[in-house]
Protein backbone atom coordinates (compact mmCIF):
# COMPACT_ATOMS: atom_id res chain seq x y z
CA UNK A 1 0.00 0.00 0.00
CA UNK A 2 2.83 2.41 0.89
CA UNK A 3 4.60 1.78 -2.40
CA UNK A 4 1.45 2.61 -4.38
CA UNK A 5 1.00 5.78 -2.35
CA UNK A 6 4.61 6.84 -2.99
CA UNK A 7 4.24 6.09 -6.71
CA UNK A 8 1.05 8.16 -6.95
CA UNK A 9 2.66 11.08 -5.09
CA UNK A 10 5.78 10.81 -7.25
CA UNK A 11 3.73 10.87 -10.46
CA UNK A 12 1.78 13.90 -9.21
CA UNK A 13 4.99 15.82 -8.42
CA UNK A 14 6.36 14.93 -11.85
CA UNK A 15 3.18 16.14 -13.58
CA UNK A 16 3.15 19.40 -11.63
CA UNK A 17 6.83 19.97 -12.39
CA UNK A 18 6.24 19.48 -16.10
CA UNK A 19 3.39 22.01 -16.21
CA UNK A 20 5.18 24.69 -14.17
CA UNK A 21 7.93 25.37 -16.71
CA UNK A 22 9.07 28.98 -16.88
CA UNK A 23 8.86 30.65 -20.25
CA UNK A 24 12.27 31.31 -21.69
CA UNK A 25 13.03 34.94 -22.43
CA UNK A 26 13.42 35.53 -26.15
CA UNK A 27 16.03 38.11 -27.06
CA UNK A 28 15.12 39.92 -30.28
CA UNK A 29 17.35 40.04 -33.35
CA UNK A 30 19.80 42.90 -33.25
CA UNK A 31 20.00 43.20 -29.47
CA UNK A 32 23.60 43.76 -28.30
CA UNK A 33 25.54 40.54 -27.64
CA UNK A 34 26.39 41.49 -24.06
CA UNK A 35 22.70 41.35 -23.00
CA UNK A 36 22.16 37.93 -21.41
CA UNK A 37 18.96 36.07 -20.55
CA UNK A 38 20.27 35.70 -17.00
CA UNK A 39 20.26 39.51 -16.59
CA UNK A 40 16.46 39.39 -16.44
CA UNK A 41 16.64 37.21 -13.31
CA UNK A 42 17.86 40.34 -11.47
CA UNK A 43 14.55 42.18 -11.90
CA UNK A 44 12.86 42.96 -8.58
CA UNK A 45 9.32 43.94 -9.57
CA UNK A 46 8.64 45.17 -6.03
CA UNK A 47 11.42 47.78 -6.25
CA UNK A 48 9.58 50.44 -8.24
CA UNK A 49 11.31 53.61 -9.37
CA UNK A 50 10.49 56.54 -7.05
CA UNK A 51 10.77 60.29 -7.36
CA UNK A 52 13.75 61.83 -5.59
CA UNK A 53 15.56 65.15 -5.47
CA UNK A 54 14.11 68.51 -6.47
CA UNK A 55 14.26 68.06 -10.27
CA UNK A 56 11.54 65.40 -10.69
CA UNK A 57 13.98 62.54 -11.26
CA UNK A 58 12.29 59.14 -11.03
CA UNK A 59 14.45 56.08 -10.42
CA UNK A 60 16.79 54.50 -7.88
CA UNK A 61 18.32 57.28 -5.79
CA UNK A 62 22.09 57.75 -6.16
CA UNK A 63 22.22 55.13 -8.95
CA UNK A 64 20.01 56.01 -11.95
CA UNK A 65 16.92 57.98 -12.80
CA UNK A 66 14.93 59.69 -15.51
CA UNK A 67 13.31 63.08 -15.93
CA UNK A 68 10.20 62.59 -18.06
CA UNK A 69 9.23 59.09 -16.93
CA UNK A 70 6.25 60.53 -15.05
CA UNK A 71 4.81 61.99 -18.29
CA UNK A 72 2.57 60.10 -20.74
CA UNK A 73 4.96 57.83 -22.66
CA UNK A 74 2.90 55.32 -24.61
CA UNK A 75 3.67 55.26 -28.33
CA UNK A 76 4.38 58.97 -28.59
CA UNK A 77 8.14 59.44 -28.61
CA UNK A 78 8.34 61.01 -25.15
CA UNK A 79 11.60 62.78 -24.24
CA UNK A 80 13.41 61.23 -21.25
CA UNK A 81 16.60 62.58 -19.70
CA UNK A 82 18.62 59.71 -18.23
CA UNK A 83 20.82 60.42 -15.16
CA UNK A 84 23.49 58.07 -13.77
CA UNK A 85 25.53 58.33 -10.59
CA UNK A 86 28.87 56.66 -9.86
CA UNK A 87 29.84 56.42 -13.53
CA UNK A 88 33.57 56.74 -14.17
CA UNK A 89 33.66 56.45 -17.97
CA UNK A 90 31.34 58.38 -20.28
CA UNK A 91 30.77 55.48 -22.67
CA UNK A 92 27.49 54.23 -24.05
CA UNK A 93 24.21 53.74 -22.23
CA UNK A 94 22.21 50.77 -23.50
CA UNK A 95 18.54 50.54 -22.50
CA UNK A 96 16.65 47.25 -22.76
CA UNK A 97 12.94 47.23 -21.93
CA UNK A 98 11.15 44.17 -20.58
CA UNK A 99 7.34 44.08 -20.32
CA UNK A 100 6.26 41.97 -17.36
CA UNK A 101 2.93 40.68 -18.65
CA UNK A 102 3.85 39.89 -22.25
CA UNK A 103 7.43 38.89 -21.30
CA UNK A 104 8.69 40.72 -24.39
CA UNK A 105 12.12 42.29 -24.62
CA UNK A 106 11.87 45.61 -26.45
CA UNK A 107 14.05 48.40 -27.77
CA UNK A 108 12.94 51.51 -25.86
CA UNK A 109 15.18 54.23 -27.28
CA UNK A 110 13.77 55.48 -30.58
CA UNK A 111 17.25 55.74 -32.15
CA UNK A 112 18.56 52.25 -31.32
CA UNK A 113 19.63 50.17 -28.35
CA UNK A 114 22.45 52.47 -27.22
CA UNK A 115 23.25 56.16 -26.89
CA UNK A 116 26.42 58.08 -25.98
CA UNK A 117 26.51 59.43 -22.41
CA UNK A 118 27.27 63.08 -21.69
CA UNK A 119 28.82 64.68 -18.62
CA UNK A 120 27.49 65.83 -15.27
CA UNK A 121 23.99 67.28 -14.94
CA UNK A 122 21.53 67.82 -12.07
CA UNK A 123 24.03 66.31 -9.61
CA UNK A 124 24.49 63.10 -11.62
CA UNK A 125 27.89 62.01 -12.95
CA UNK A 126 26.48 61.36 -16.44
CA UNK A 127 23.32 62.14 -18.36
CA UNK A 128 21.84 61.87 -21.84
CA UNK A 129 18.56 63.03 -23.40
CA UNK A 130 16.67 60.59 -25.57
CA UNK A 131 13.33 59.91 -27.16
CA UNK A 132 11.64 56.74 -25.90
CA UNK A 133 8.74 54.73 -27.25
CA UNK A 134 6.87 52.52 -24.80
CA UNK A 135 4.72 50.20 -26.95
CA UNK A 136 2.15 49.13 -24.33
CA UNK A 137 0.98 49.96 -20.85
CA UNK A 138 1.92 47.90 -17.82
CA UNK A 139 4.94 47.15 -15.68
CA UNK A 140 8.27 47.66 -17.40
CA UNK A 141 11.79 46.90 -16.28
CA UNK A 142 14.44 49.04 -17.96
CA UNK A 143 17.79 47.26 -17.83
CA UNK A 144 20.55 49.85 -18.06
CA UNK A 145 23.99 48.89 -19.30
CA UNK A 146 27.01 51.17 -19.19
CA UNK A 147 29.94 50.11 -21.35
CA UNK A 148 28.38 46.68 -21.91
CA UNK A 149 27.92 45.94 -18.18
CA UNK A 150 24.56 45.73 -16.40
CA UNK A 151 24.50 48.93 -14.35
CA UNK A 152 20.99 49.18 -12.86
CA UNK A 153 17.36 48.20 -13.37
CA UNK A 154 14.52 50.71 -13.22
CA UNK A 155 10.98 49.37 -12.73
CA UNK A 156 8.09 51.55 -13.91
CA UNK A 157 4.32 51.10 -14.01
CA UNK A 158 3.40 52.94 -17.21
CA UNK A 159 -0.33 53.39 -17.71
CA UNK A 160 -0.50 56.28 -20.20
Amino acid sequence: MRIKLFLIIGVLFFMIGCTEKEKAIVLPDGIPDFVKESDFDSIDWEKKAVQFGDRGVVGNENKSGVIGADMPSLNNGQKWMWHLWDVKNLGELTVVGYHRESEKVQQILSTGWSIQLGGENNGADAHVPSSVIIPEKGEWAMLLYVDEQLFDILVFDIQE
